[in-house]
């Protein structure tokens, strides 16, 4: 276990132990992140997103007992957040709002060129639909490769940021960054029935 991951089991047991500067510290070094991961999918509702941010701690911290530091603890949390984050749709009737900066992605760009210029209701739904599938491709990749995508495309982080996430090199995570793009692609294909232009 890498010493960050050490780190993040640490600040968990210390929360477990009843230590309010711990609590403290989970607070403040995970709500912005988390803010920031249930703002883009609540089309930018600030208040939303902080209703959602603290359901996932209240409920994270229900179940921190179950944390046994495999992977990192931001990403542990962000599994918490997307089910707040589906709960709070549901409850609204509201359909997942489309990844921000997942459309620079060729094959979603591909699929929105498509449509572009298109303003009847109908091109408003299949806008809509296509959003869907893209929620529905990265949340159903495997390990890694859905949060990958979505912190080098949505919250626009480096390739050593997201090393230092997942605590494996920055090769390593380009490695994984390329696999991912790979998935999504084979995912994204499969889901539009090959309708959408994929080729690079």
């Amino acid at each position: 276990m890498s010493r960050s991951a050490l780190g993040d089991l640490g600040l968990a047991r210390r929360v477990l132990a009843g230590e309010e500067a711990a609590f403290e510290s989970l607070f403040q070094t995970y709500f912005p992140g988390l803010f920031r991961f249930a703002l883009i999918r609540v089309n930018y509702d600030a208040d939303a997103a902080e209703e959602i941010v603290q359901a996932t701690l209240c409920d994270a911290l229900r179940k921190l007992h179950t944390y046994r530091g495999e992977a990192p603890l931001f990403t542990w949390l962000c599994t918490f957040c997307r089910h707040e984050i589906s709960a709070y749709g549901r409850k609204r009737g509201r359909q997942p709002q489309a990844l921000g900066g997942v459309e620079d992605l060729e094959e979603v760009q591909a699929a929105l060129d498509s449509l572009a210029g298109d303003t009847s209701p109908e091109g408003a739904a299949r806008k809509q639909e296509l959003a869907s599938l893209i929620r529905l491709v990265l949340e159903r990749l495997p390990g890694h490769y859905g949060d990958v995508l979505e912190w080098k495309y949505v919250e626009d982080i480096s390739v050593n940021e997201i090393a230092q996430r997942l605590q494996v090199s920055a090769k390593a995570a380009e490695s994984l960054l390329t696999r991912a793009r790979l998935a999504f692609r084979d995912g994204f294909a499969a889901v539009c029935g090959g309708q959408a232009d994929l080729e690079p």
